[in-house]
């Protein structure tokens, strides 16, 4: 196992940000940045061992800098979306920034995706990897209470990229983190994702608005084009059937006595490589890069729409406006915790 360390640019308040690469036994490569505790780069082999990077990445941390659409970034204080970008807690009703369609998504216009995160090398016989910590002051964004949260990202010799989420509070609020990596495992900029092949552990899914907030209910895959449950399918095979593609939380099948379950399995059939997903959270977002448009490009190569698609592990939108939903609150005394692991192999 290997961690090397590099600058890889600075703000123009002076923060630096670094860029650490984590290296395992087998030559697989993860490159994040303390930028948004954001993946800019996961390097892995297909069946005939020619390597490239499975996730969207950009050519220079300005570009990172300058905004982007989450590509392989930590976000919070809460990912997916609020309705309205209202909630009431304890009685009491909080404005968070409406920062698309008139909801708020992925914690605001200064997420955790914009913060420089201070980070520790952590390394181990099987595992190299980076601590990120970053402390969210009350109010910001409008969110109540002092959050301190904890990420750290491992590589390990079994080629399981490891995320692994805590924070705690002063004073109650609501919390919800994911990673947002864009996946493509043909190789970044290779054109549409379309014919990868997905099995999304999950019998049901929320129904959205015109806005993609939750209705509420929870509906059944099947007989929908929704269903990845029944049998492993193409992202294109009935993408046209739904209007802009794929933006839906699933809700993974539990497994009894299982603290880290499957919730996704994917082939991307002309490399052979696989990825594998296992969580410990009630729900996965399944995006399917629908605002792409080839005005983003990383390695001299255009993202088109549908490039690459997402699926982040989480808490379900708009949780803290719909009780029926597993709670997002956290109080003073409680520990927020997530585990998510992607594995990779060939076939």
């Amino acid at each position: 196992m290997n961690i090397q360390k590099e600058i890889f640019g600075g703000l123009s308040n002076g923060e630096v940000a670094d860029l650490y690469t984590l290296t395992n036994a087998n030559g697989l490569k993860v490159k994040i940045t303390t930028y948004g505790a954001t993946i800019v780069g996961v390097e892995s082999p297909d069946r005939n061992g020619k390597m490239a990077n499975l996730t969207l990445f950009l050519d220079t941390f300005d570009e990172y800098a300058q905004g982007h659409p989450f590509f392989g970034s930590t976000v919070g204080r809460y990912a997916n979306r609020i309705a309205k970008g209202k909630f009431a807690l304890d009685g009491r009703q909080y404005i968070l920034a409406a920062n698309d369609r008139g909801n708020h998504l992925h914690g605001g216009l200064q997420g955790f995706d914009k913060k420089i995160w201070l980070a520790e090398p952590v390394q181990s016989a099987d595992a190299a990897g980076v601590n990120f910590s970053l402390v969210s002051p009350d109010g910001e964004e409008g969110y109540p209470g002092t959050l301190s949260v904890q990420a750290t990202y491992s590589l390990t010799n079994r080629n399981e990229l490891k995320m692994e989420y805590s924070a705690v509070t002063d004073a109650p609020t609501v919390v919800n983190l994911t990673n947002h990596c864009y996946w493509n495992l043909a190789g970044a900029g290779s054109g549409d994702a379309l014919d990868h092949v997905v099995a999304i552990y999950a019998d049901s899914y929320l129904p959205v608005d015109e806005t993609l907030i939750p209705l509420g209910n929870i509906a059944p895959v099947k007989g929908t084009p929704m269903d990845f449950a029944t049998a492993p399918m193409t992202i294109g095979a009935r993408i046209a059937r739904l209007q802009g593609g794929y933006d839906h939380c699933y809700v993974l099948n539990e497994k009894s006595g299982e603290t880290l379950s499957v919730a996704a399995k994917i082939v991307e059939p002309h490399s052979g490589r696989v990825m594998k997903i296992f969580t410990d959270q009630p729900g996965i977002q399944f995006y399917t890069g629908n605002f792409l448009d080839g005005s983003i490009s990383g390695g001299g190569k255009k993202y088109v729409k549908n490039a690459a698609f997402c699926l982040e592990t989480q808490r379900f939108p708009d949780s803290p406006n719909q009780p029926q939903f597993p709670s997002t609150v956290l109080r003073p005394g409680e520990t927020y915790t997530h585990r998510t692991v992607h594995q990779f192999s060939v076939r």
